[in-house]
């Protein structure tokens, strides 16, 4: 389907821009949310008679997310998740997730403005861009943790998961004191045989 952009979208192109996207792209996503008009003659028409007007909005709005951006940036937000001893998550953490807590951090966001390249399914810190507006992305840090005791030691720099702490157990283990051990067991368990009165053969 060939449809008239409104606005700047991602690799597609330029407000103004007459571009052919999946039908099932432009039905779900552009159309309804009004970020492109079907590329019909009547439609052209009416873009070209509205541009000036639509270059002045998205410009208000640019410069609105530009101020929103400026205390956004570089925040860190809390997410208090389930997690194994490796640290690997029972579940994810979502966009719509992420946008409750930017939303409840006082940064009104939708979830489809949360940009994830991967899903997030483990403890740690993680980057992640928030677009405010298709020309003005920022960065937050999503602290998934078990606790926000937790949290803390993560933001720190420590590693929280048991993995670690299985290797450093590992490398300060001595074998040779295993083997010790067990030789002085060995060699009390022979004087005691060697103490032990003989029972009398019948």
């Amino acid at each position: 389907m060939q449809v008239i952009l409104l606005e700047r979208i991602g690799r597609l192109g330029q407000m103004g821009d007459v571009v052919t996207v999946k039908d099932g792209y432009a039905r779900n996503f552009l159309l309804p949310q009004k970020k492109a008009l079907r590329a019909t003659p009547e439609n052209k028409a009416r873009f070209e008679k509205d541009r000036a007007q639509l270059e002045a909005r998205d410009l208000e709005l640019k410069k609105d997310a530009e101020a929103v951006a400026t205390k956004l940036s570089g925040k860190i937000f809390l997410a208090i998740r389930q997690a194994g001893d490796t640290g690997q998550l029972y579940g994810s953490v979502t966009t719509r997730d992420i946008a409750d807590l930017v939303t409840a951090g006082g940064f009104n966001i939708d979830r489809r403005q949360v940009v994830l390249d991967r899903p997030m399914k483990t403890l740690g810190l993680h980057p992640t861009r928030v677009a405010l507006h298709p020309e003005v992305i920022v960065q937050v840090t999503l602290n998934v943790a078990r606790s926000e005791d937790e949290a803390e030691r993560q933001a720190r720099g420590e590693d929280v998961t048991v993995v670690k702490d299985e290797a450093l157990q590992l490398e300060t283990f001595n074998p040779d004191a295993l083997f010790e051990d067990e030789a002085l067991a060995r060699q009390r368990g022979e004087g005691e045989e060697a103490t032990r009165p003989e029972t009398p053969q019948p």
